[in-house]
């Protein structure tokens, strides 16, 4: 191997660039896109209720409600779960921002709890801390698809009468204690980017067990306009009929998506089977690599991995962690970072949120490294983001 790192001249590890996640569609998806753009449906129409019910077989769940991100997918939830201004939800700086952003759209304020430094989910010791008289829900993260333990949390949320909405987007497919998530919180939210177990170019999808919740949603998507003469205020109308009852959005979910999302999900054990594969060698690899700590799994998940995220123990290099993620990125690795804390962003600090607020998860932000995982990946391409974390370690070892 090259020991001149390729950011200081020699060459790369990867003739190519290799990136963090990409999707995988092949011929069948094609077709049934194909077939769906020939039919007399682009919008709303039947791929729409067979994704639903497919994926609420797929979790265990009497209900799905589809929509045009997950995004959307997370405010929906928020709407349905009576969220307003005046009213708190407790959730994870170590996320995206769209898992406090839906707190914002509702009027409400999003209260940030730290992490667990083994499993980079929420603390539950911490969350129960931050619960007020003020508290309407709380919004845990499957961070890179392990399942937060949410035994503790639900409880917690009976004792104090609040909603658990649960941010899946990174763990269609994990199972906790035996069960698919998705059939255990309140509601629980999953995204269908491109990135994600299956796609449907942007989608997402809320799932739940609860009536009302389902009726809320399905109103809520289409902007809050119904034909329902159950639910009409003025039911004597013709069948043309249709009333606004709540102040909806637009979040509905093409046929063509939807029949993508069909297809995909016909893949989906094959999907994460590869993604358990790829992990279980990049921890026979990289954990003899000093310096590198590979993902801790709860016993009571199993992952279905839609990120491999590694923490660098920083004080063993002569660099920091954004030297070691250019370095890699040089040697054509799609590193990434997962993620900023929601708090950090120019847009939180304007509300008066300060850096301080979780010293876990800020640690753990200053130190972490998403590495390439795709069902797509070959085992060459994970050899070569492996020779290329060695590689670059090496070089700048103290």
């Amino acid at each position: 191997m090259n020991n001149i790192l390729a950011i200081n001249g020699g060459k790369p590890v990867r003739d190519c660039y290799l990136p963090y996640g990409q999707q995988w569609i092949d011929e069948a998806d094609i077709q049934v896109v194909v077939e769906t753009l020939k039919s007399n449906y682009l919008t709303t129409g039947p791929k729409v209720a067979e994704l639903e019910e497919k994926i609420a077989e797929y979790v265990g769940v009497k209900h799905a409600v589809a929509v045009s991100n997950g995004t959307a997918a997370l405010h929906a939830a928020c709407f349905a779960a009576g969220i307003k201004e005046g009213d708190e939800v407790i959730t994870t700086p170590l996320t995206f921002a769209a898992s406090a952003n839906c707190i914002l759209y509702q009027g409400a304020t999003p209260v940030f709890a730290d992490i667990d430094p083994k499993t980079y989910n929420i603390d539950i010791h911490d969350l129960e801390r931050k619960i007020t008289d003020k508290t309407k829900a709380i919004i845990p993260v499957d961070y890179t698809g392990q399942v937060v333990d949410i035994d503790p949390i639900l409880k917690l949320a009976e004792k104090h009468n609040l909603i658990v909405i649960e941010d899946a987007a990174h763990a269609l497919g994990t199972e906790y204690k035996g069960k698919k998530v998705g059939s255990i919180a309140h509601m629980t939210t999953f995204s269908f980017h491109p990135v994600k177990h299956i796609t449907t170019g942007e989608g997402g999808v809320i799932t739940t067990n609860d009536e009302e919740f389902y009726k809320k949603l399905s109103l809520f998507r289409t902007h809050g306009i119904s034909r329902d003469k159950k639910l009409l205020v003025n039911n004597e109308e013709g069948s043309w009929y249709y009333e606004q009852l709540e102040l909806g959005y637009n979040y509905r979910i093409t046929d063509v998506q939807c029949a993508l999302g069909v297809s995909q999900l016909e893949k989906i054990d094959r999907f994460i089977d590869r993604r358990r594969e790829l992990v279980k060698k990049y921890n026979e690899y990289l954990s003899a690599v000093d310096g590198v700590i590979i993902p801790y799994q709860g016993d009571y998940s199993h992952s279905s991995y839609h990120l491999y995220v590694v923490q660098i123990e920083v004080e063993k290099f002569s660099v920091g962690r954004k030297e070691i993620f250019e370095a890699l990125k040089a040697e054509n690795i799609g590193v990434n970072v997962h993620y900023i804390p929601v708090y950090y962003h120019p847009y939180y600090q304007k509300l008066g949120y300060k850096k301080g607020l979780c010293p876990n998860a800020e640690r753990i932000y200053e130190r972490i490294i998403t590495l390439p995982l795709f069902p797509k990946m070959s085992n060459d391409d994970l050899k070569a983001v492996v020779n290329a974390v060695n590689k670059v370690l090496t070089y700048y070892k103290e």
